[in-house]
C-alpha cells in the first residue's frame, strides 16, 4: 500500500519527467492578494502569470500546495466532520501550464497517471466538462469531450456535461477562471455511480481537476479573456490517498490515523468503536451520524489547519483571516469538550504529532512548533473562560425570555454568543432545546450576512492587480537617485488599462510609462511619491503600485493635458531618503531585538513609510521599558559607527546558506535575490549573529550613519503572541527628542526641579495625592465634620472644602460604609458651593428621610435648587458665605425630623 508520502513524490515526478519545475508551496497567508483570506489553490501562487502581469523563468510547473477552505467563495468548514471527505486544510497536487500546452496534454496526462502509473481501474472513472452558460455566453466544451473520447480509452458513457456550479472554476469574485473537466471516481460495489457523479454522494467523488484557465473575471462580473490560455490543475492528496490505499474515508488513510489516535490518549471514546462492522477497520467508518466519531474528526482536520496557519504566520483575532482561525479553533475545542468530554486545553497537544507526521515535507511546522504550541494553549486557555461565560449568559437570558413568555431565542442573542462567545449556531440550538426553545435561525442568518462583509478577504481603493492586458515597464532604474527620461504607454481608468485618448487638469489616473525610476509599493514598503513632468504639464505621482511587470503612478494632472506617447522627466519626491532611513532602520532593529530579547524574534510584518517604521514580531510577552532602551542603544551604537550597508544579487540557492541571513517566511524571493548587509563588504565572505543580513527588495541607505537617530515611539500587542514597535528616525526623530525636551524644560518649571529629579518628585506628588484621598473630607480636619447621635442612627454633616460632585459622593459612601445612616457635605469656592446628602436604603425606604427632601430644604439658604432620589441627592448655589448657615440648617431638619 503506499504511503502518502509516496503519492506526493510519484505526482511530483511524473510531471518533472515532462518537462516541469518543482515549485514548492507558497505560504497560506496570501502574498500581495487582498482577495483571498487564505491560499486556497495552487495556483493562487501564479495569478498575476496568468493574468499576463508577470512572467517565471518557467511554463510548466508541478507542486503541492498547502491550502485553507474556511471563508470566502471556498467555505468547507460546516461539513468538515459530519462526512469523511471534506477538510478544513488539505494539500493540493497540481500541475499547470502558462501558455504552454493546453486541454490535451492536460488530459492526456492525467489519465496515464491514474490509470497506468498508479492503476486506477478505467471502468470506475468519469469525466465532466462544461456544458455552457446562457448568462455567461459561454458554449458547450465541445473540445475537451473530443480529446476524453479520442486521447483516452475511458469508456464513452463515462462522459458528463456538467454546469456551472461544478465545471467553471473560479478562484474568487474576481480573478482568473474557465471551464474544468473533473475526473470521478466510483466507488460503489457493483461500479453502477454514473447517476451519482457531480451529486455530491461520497460513493462517486472528484478526485482531479483540469481547469482551463481563459477568462479574468471583471469586479462587475463581465469575462474577459486571458492574454494567453493555461492549464490549472488540482487533487487533492488526502482524497487521492483513500482510493489509492483502498480506504473509504480519508481519515483512514495514513495522513489522520497517527492524529486521531493521538485524540485518544485524552478521552475514553475510540473512534469508529461503534460503528465499525465485525472485522471491520474502526478507522475506515463511513457512518457520519456517530457524534463522538464526528468530534474525531472535526478535532484532528481542525488541529491540522490550526498548525499550518499559525506556522504560516495567521494569528488568531477578532477580524478577517484571524477570525476565521479563532472560529476554526473554537469549533474543535467546543466537539472536544462537548463531544469527547476533553477538559481543558488538548489542541495544543496534538501539535507534535502533526509536526512529525508532516514536518518532512513542510519543515516550517518543527522549526515553529513551540511557537505554535503557545498561541494554540494561550487561545484554548481564553476560550475555556469564554465558554463558561457565555453558558452563564444564555442561562440569564433564556430565563427572561421565559419569564417574559417568549419561546424564541432571537437571532441577535444566537449571533452574539457566536461572535463574541464562539458559540456556532447548532451549539445554542441545542441548549435552546434543553430549555424547550427555539432559535431565531432566520434573524441569526441576517446579522451573520451583515457581518461577513467585515469578516471576508480583502479591500482597498486601487487594485492593480485587478487590471488585465498592462504592458511591462522596466524598472531597473528604481533605486537611481536621479530623473530619468520616460514616455507614456497609457493609464488605467475605471479598472481597464487605455492606450488611446488625453487626460486633462485634474483627471485622476494611475498612469504607466516604459520605465521608471520610482519605488512600487512592495515588501512593506510604501511607494514613492513625486512627479513627472512635461513641457506644459505636470502629472503629481501621491503614491506607486506593483501590478507583475508593470510600474502604476496613481495621481493627478496638475497641469496641462497628459498624451499617449509623451516624453516625460520622473522626479522621486525627496521623502524616499526619508523612507530609506526608516527601512535600513528596520534591519538594524530586527538585528537588536534578536539580541536582546533571543533568537525566537522572527519577523512577522512590516510597514516603511517617510514618516515612521513599524514593525511586527514574534514575542509572547510585552517588552520591557529597560529592554526597549537596549534595543534603542544596540541601533544607534551601530549608527553610530557609520557602518557600511552592502547590498548584493546573489543566486537564491547560495543565498540561503548564508550565515545568519533573515528572510520573511512565506514571502516570495525572486532568483537572484537582493541581499542587504550590514557591517561586511561582502556576506559570502563574512557573516554571522553580529552583522545584520537580509533578503530585501526595498530602499536603503550607502551607510547607517545617514539613519541619524532612531527612536522608538511605542511598543504594542497586535494578536496571540505577535508585538509591534513603531519608531522614528532622522528628522522625525530629532523633533520628537527636541518636543520631549520641550515637555521636560517645562516640567522642570512647574515643579522647581531639575529633569533629573522629575520622576521622583511626580511620584512624591502622586502619593501625596493618594494620600489626601484617603481623609475623610477631603483635607478638611475631622473637626468640621460633626456627628450627630438620633434614634435612627448615626448622622454626619460638614464642610469638605471642595465641589466636585463626585469626589463629595464618594466621601459620603464611606461614612456609610463607616454605620453613618445619613450624611450630607457640602464645599464652597469662589462663587459656588455644592451640597450632596446621602440616606441608607433602609432608613429611606421607612419614608422618615428622604435625601431629595433634606437638600430642598437647605439648598434655599445658599441660593440655589436641588433634588434627587431618596438616596442620593444634590443641590448647588451660588453663595458660598451661607454655607456654614445652610449645615445649621440640615442639622435642623434631622433634629425635626429623627429626633
Amino acid at each position: 500500500m503506499k504511503t502518502c508520502k509516496e503519492i506526493r513524490s510519484e505526482f511530483i515526478r511524473f510531471f518533472e519527467e515532462r518537462g516541469h519545475t518543482f515549485v514548492p508551496s507558497s505560504s497560506l497567508l496570501p502574498a500581495d492578494d487582498p482577495t483571498l483570506l487564505f491560499a486556497n489553490a495552487g495556483m493562487n501562487q501564479f495569478k498575476a502569470v496568468f493574468l499576463g502581469t508577470e512572467k517565471r523563468p518557467y511554463n510548466r510547473v508541478a507542486n503541492s500546495q498547502k491550502c485553507i477552505r474556511a471563508g470566502g467563495k471556498h467555505n468547507d468548514l460546516e461539513d468538515v466532520g459530519h462526512d469523511t471527505y471534506h477538510h478544513t486544510f488539505f494539500e493540493m497536487l497540481g500541475n499547470w501550464s502558462f501558455g504552454n500546452y493546453f486541454k490535451a496534454d492536460a488530459i492526456g496526462w492525467a489519465w496515464e497517471l491514474l490509470t497506468k502509473v498508479w492503476g486506477l481501474p478505467k471502468d470506475r472513472l468519469h469525466a465532466t466538462v462544461f456544458g455552457g452558460d446562457a448568462a455567461d455566453g459561454l458554449p458547450v466544451d465541445d473540445e475537451a469531450a473530443k480529446l476524453w473520447k479520442t486521447l483516452t480509452d475511458i469508456p464513452p458513457d463515462h462522459i458528463h456535461k456538467g454546469g456551472k456550479k461544478d465545471n467553471f472554476w473560479e478562484m474568487g469574485e474576481t480573478g482568473p477562471c474557465g471551464p474544468c473537466s473533473e475526473i470521478h471516481i466510483d466507488l460503489t460495489d457493483d461500479k453502477s455511480g454514473a447517476a451519482l457523479v457531480n451529486k455530491g454522494d461520497r460513493r462517486v467523488m472528484e478526485i482531479w481537476n483540469l481547469v482551463f484557465m481563459q477568462f479574468n473575471r471583471q469586479a462587475g462580473g463581465k469575462l474577459e479573456p486571458l492574454p494567453a490560455t493555461h492549464v490549472d490543475t488540482g487533487m487533492g492528496l488526502e482524497r487521492v490517498g483513500m482510493v489509492l490505499q483502498g480506504k473509504r474515508s480519508n481519515y483512514a488513510t495514513d495522513l489522520f490515523m497517527p492524529i486521531i489516535e493521538r485524540i485518544e490518549a485524552f478521552t475514553k471514546h475510540r473512534y469508529g468503536k461503534r460503528t465499525a462492522g465485525a472485522g471491520q477497520d474502526r478507522f475506515d467508518v463511513i457512518d457520519a451520524s456517530d457524534m463522538s466519531d464526528v468530534a474525531f474528526r472535526v478535532v484532528a482536520d481542525h488541529a491540522r489547519a490550526l498548525t499550518f496557519a499559525i506556522a504560516d504566520g495567521v494569528m488568531p483575532s477578532n477580524d478577517g483571516r484571524g477570525y476565521v482561525l479563532r472560529r476554526i479553533l473554537r469549533r474543535a475545542a467546543r466537539y472536544g469538550r462537548q463531544y469527547l468530554k476533553i477538559e481543558g486545553p488538548f489542541l495544543v497537544e496534538i501539535v507534535p504529532t502533526i509536526a512529525d507526521l508532516m514536518g518532512q515535507a513542510f519543515p516550517e511546522l518543527i522549526e515553529r512548533s513551540k511557537a505554535v504550541q503557545d498561541i494554540i494553549r494561550e487561545e484554548e486557555e481564553s476560550f475555556g473562560k469564554t465558554l463558561d461565560r457565555g453558558i452563564d449568559l444564555f442561562a440569564k437570558q433564556s430565563k427572561r425570555l421565559r419569564d417574559s413568555g417568549q419561546k424564541i431565542v432571537p437571532g441577535d442573542l444566537a449571533f452574539d454568543l457566536y461572535a463574541t462567545y464562539g458559540f456556532p449556531l447548532d451549539l445554542t440550538q441545542i441548549m435552546a432545546g434543553e430549555c424547550e426553545m427555539t432559535v431565531d435561525v432566520e434573524g441569526y442568518n441576517q446579522a451573520m450576512a451583515q457581518h461577513r462583509e467585515t469578516s471576508s478577504a480583502g479591500e482597498g481603493k486601487f487594485k492593480a492587480d485587478a487590471v488585465v492586458g498592462l504592458p511591462a515597464c522596466d524598472d531597473s532604474a528604481k533605486y537611481n537617485k536621479g530623473e530619468i527620461a520616460a514616455k507614456v504607454l497609457g493609464w488605467v481608468v475605471d479598472g481597464k488599462f487605455v492606450s488611446t485618448g488625453r487626460l486633462c487638469k485634474g483627471d485622476q489616473a494611475a498612469v504607466v510609462l516604459d520605465r521608471t525610476n520610482f519605488y512600487g509599493e512592495t515588501g512593506g514598503q510604501v511607494g514613492d511619491a513625486g512627479q513627472f513632468a512635461w513641457t506644459s504639464g505636470q502629472f503629481t505621482v501621491r503614491d506607486t503600485k506593483i501590478a507583475g511587470d508593470c510600474v502604476l503612478y496613481v495621481g493627478a494632472v496638475e497641469s496641462g493635458e497628459l498624451a499617449i506617447g509623451q516624453a516625460v522627466r520622473c522626479h522621486v519626491d525627496p521623502s524616499r531618503m526619508d523612507t530609506a532611513r526608516n527601512h535600513s532602520a528596520t534591519h538594524l532593529m530586527n538585528w537588536a531585538l534578536r539580541k536582546t530579547l533571543g533568537g525566537h524574534v522572527h519577523q512577522a510584518g512590516s510597514v516603511v513609510s517617510p514618516d515612521r517604521l513599524r514593525f511586527d514580531f514574534s514575542h509572547s510577552q510585552a517588552v520591557t521599558a529597560a529592554q526597549l532602551i537596549e534595543v534603542e542603544k544596540l541601533v544607534n551604537a551601530r549608527v553610530l559607527a557609520d557602518e557600511k550597508i552592502t547590498v548584493k544579487l546573489v543566486p537564491l540557492a547560495q543565498a540561503k546558506k548564508i550565515d545568519g541571513v533573515r528572510a520573511v517566511f512565506g514571502e516570495k524571493y525572486p532568483d537572484p535575490v537582493r541581499v542587504i548587509a550590514v557591517g561586511t563588504d561582502d556576506p559570502l565572505v563574512k557573516a554571522g549573529e553580529d552583522c545584520p543580513v537580509e533578503f530585501c527588495g526595498g530602499t536603503h541607505l550607502e551607510r547607517t550613519g545617514q539613519v541619524g537617530l532612531f527612536k522608538i515611539i511605542s511598543e504594542e500587542s497586535v494578536a496571540k503572541g505577535v508585538r509591534r514597535i513603531t519608531a522614528v528616525t532622522g528628522r522625525a526623530a530629532v523633533e520628537l527628542v527636541q518636543k520631549m525636551d520641550a515637555t521636560v524644560s517645562e516640567l522642570t518649571e512647574l515643579l522647581h526641579a531639575p529633569a533629573e529629579q522629575l520622576a521622583e518628585r511626580v511620584a512624591a506628588l502622586q502619593k501625596e495625592v493618594r494620600e489626601l484621598r484617603k481623609r475623610p473630607a477631603g483635607g478638611a480636619s475631622p473637626s468640621k465634620m460633626k456627628e450627630i447621635q438620633t434614634p435612627a442612627g448615626l448622622v454626619v454633616i460638614g464642610d469638605v472644602g471642595m465641589v466636585d460632585a463626585g469626589a463629595m459622593r464618594n466621601l459620603c459612601d464611606q461614612q456609610r460604609q463607616k454605620g453613618a445612616v445619613a450624611i450630607m457635605v457640602g464645599g464652597a469656592a469662589e462663587d459656588k458651593v455644592t451640597i450632596v446628602a446621602m440616606v441608607d436604603d433602609s432608613l429611606a425606604a421607612t419614608g422618615k428621610l428622604k435625601a431629595g427632601d433634606w437638600v430642598q430644604a437647605v439648598a434655599p439658604v445658599i441660593g440655589g435648587k436641588g433634588g434627587g432620589k431618596p438616596n442620593l441627592a444634590q443641590a448647588g448655589g451660588k453663595s458660598p458665605d451661607k454655607l456654614p448657615d445652610a449645615l445649621a440648617k440640615a442639622e435642623e431638619f434631622i433634629k425635626q425630623k429623627l429626633g
